[in-house]
């Protein structure tokens, strides 16, 4: 069970983007995350007709590293950990570390 997941709002805490917020686009691997305007960096496509691809300079958000992203909890407006706790009819959910709710509930 991963700690950070494809729609999770996150933060960054590390980096040339630290403090800025967004939402997990997809999990690249194990160790990298693709979050919603974090991150960018300029790419140049060439043309392609067949496909319907214009040419030129466009703006494409790379991976980051989950160690440089922390859950972003809505209670106290901050970065929090995340931890796992088994609930009474037996599901795994994850909670915050700082005040014991699940995330997403």
């Amino acid at each position: 069970m991963d700690k950070i997941r494809k729609g999770d709002g996150i933060i960054v805490i590390a980096g040339k983007d630290k403090g800025k917020r967004g939402t997990v686009l997809v999990r690249v691997d194990a160790e990298h995350v693709v979050v919603e305007g974090v991150n960018r960096a300029k790419k140049h496509v060439k043309p392609n007709p067949v496909k319907g691809v214009a040419g030129g300079v466009v703006d494409k958000d790379m991976p980051l590293h989950v160690y440089n992203v922390a859950l972003y909890n809505p209670m106290t407006q901050k970065a929090d950990r995340v931890g796992f706790k088994h609930l009474e009819d037996g599901t795994k959910v994850r909670i915050f570390k700082s005040n014991g709710e699940v995330v997403g509930a």
